[in-house]
C-alpha cells in the first residue's frame, strides 16, 4: 500500500513538474462545465421517466403489472407478499425500460421487503440485487441520452446489441444464483446430518 501511495505521490509531482498549470486549471474547468451540462441533460431524461413511473403507480399499473409478472416473480424468489411483488415489478419495468436510477427506490423498498432481519441475504435479495445488475435493457434510455448529448448521429443505433447483450447476462445471472442457491442448500442439508 505505501508502495502504490509511493508512485502516485511522485507521478503528481511529475505532472505538476511538466505541464503548464494554466492549462490543468482549464481542463479542471471545461471538464466541471461539461459534467454540469451532462447532469442537467440527464436531470430532464429522469425527470421525465420518474413521472411516467409515479403516473403507472398513482393508475393503478402497478398492481396490472405486478398481476402480469406474477408468475415471474414468485417462481424467481419465491415469494408470496403482494407489496413486495409490486415493489419488485416497478423496479424491474423502470430497469428494462433503461432507468436504473429511477429503479432504485423500488429495489431499496423491495430489498427492505425481502429482509428476514437475520443479517444474511436471503435467496430472494440476491436474487434482485443479479436482476438489478444484469437487467434487461429494452430502452437503454440513458445510454441513449449520453448519446444525443454527445452528439451521436443515430443514438439509438445501440438497441439490439443492448438488448442481445442484457438478455445474455441477466439469463446468466439467473442461473448461477439458482445454482449456487441449490449447491448452498445440498452444503446446507449435508451439515446437518
Amino acid at each position: 500500500m505505501n508502495r502504490i501511495w509511493f508512485i502516485m505521490v511522485v507521478g503528481s509531482i511529475a505532472c505538476l513538474i511538466w505541464t503548464d498549470p494554466a492549462n490543468v486549471l482549464n481542463s479542471m474547468i471545461d471538464a466541471s462545465a461539461e459534467a454540469l451540462t451532462l447532469s442537467v441533460e440527464l436531470c430532464a431524461v429522469y425527470a421525465v421517466w420518474l413521472g411516467v413511473l409515479e403516473l403507472v403507480e398513482a393508475s393503478g399499473l402497478g398492481e396490472k403489472l405486478a398481476k402480469l409478472l406474477h408468475p415471474l416473480i414468485k417462481k424467481l424468489f419465491k415469494i408470496d407478499d403482494l407489496q413486495t411483488e409490486k415493489m419488485i415489478a416497478l423496479n424491474m419495468s423502470a430497469n428494462i425500460l433503461g432507468l436504473g436510477n429511477a429503479a432504485t427506490p423500488m429495489g431499496i423498498e423491495a430489498m427492505k421487503r425481502l429482509d428476514d432481519g437475520s443479517g444474511v441475504a436471503t435467496p430472494a435479495m440476491i436474487m434482485l440485487i443479479v436482476l438489478n445488475a444484469t437487467s434487461l435493457q429494452l430502452l437503454p434510455n440513458t445510454v441513449i441520452g449520453l448519446r444525443t448529448s454527445a452528439g451521436s448521429a443515430s443514438p439509438a443505433d445501440i438497441i439490439l446489441p443492448t438488448i442481445i447483450a442484457t438478455l445474455c447476462t441477466c439469463l446468466l445471472g439467473i442461473c448461477l444464483v439458482k445454482l449456487f442457491n441449490h449447491l448452498r442448500e445440498k452444503v446446507s442439508k449435508r451439515s446437518k446430518k
